[in-house]
């Protein structure tokens, strides 16, 4: 498995792919609502590769100067419980403190906050529906040595 920054429009293709089938396909849930204005040429996406194929990715995008949201963090069903969801998180963070983000935000699933925690992330807020298609809860990491208290609108 290696975890790649999307940075070719192939790669940018694999990481709708996946999205598409785990997601959309799986939920039902309409590609109007699951690509979104942050679906853009200006976010970043990571992806998980077996050999050349496409099974996992997240994308990421700038909230303001210091924080970074990570988001659309999907594995294929048959590559789930193999660390790889785990990988693609941390491929974000790295990434995100490369470029001198200090917070990362994201919205879990009410069914994946254990996974993030593990992770090291925070619940911050108030649950909410994400694109209309779950309930989500906001949660924080400090990327940086520093830390301060949550920043999450």
């Amino acid at each position: 498995m290696e975890i790649v920054r999307a940075d070719s429009f192939p790669l940018r293709c694999g990481a709708w792919y996946v999205r598409i089938e785990a997601m959309a396909r799986k939920h039902g849930i309409p590609l109007e609502k699951e690509f979104d204005e942050h679906d853009g040429e200006d976010t970043w996406y990571v992806v998980a590769l077996d050999a050349t194929f496409p099974v996992g990715t997240a994308r990421m995008y700038p909230l303001d100067d210091t924080r970074v949201m990570i988001g659309r963090v999907v594995v294929l069903p048959e590559y789930r419980h193999q660390g790889t969801g785990t990988h693609i998180v941390r491929a974000c963070e790295a990434w995100a403190r490369e470029m001198g983000y200090a917070f990362s935000h994201l919205e879990a699933r009410e069914n994946k906050l254990d996974f993030y925690r593990k992770l090291g992330y925070t619940p911050c807020g108030e649950a909410l529906v994400s694109g209309d298609t779950f309930r989500c809860i906001p949660m924080e990491k400090a990327l940086m040595e520093e830390e301060r208290p949550c920043h999450f609108n």
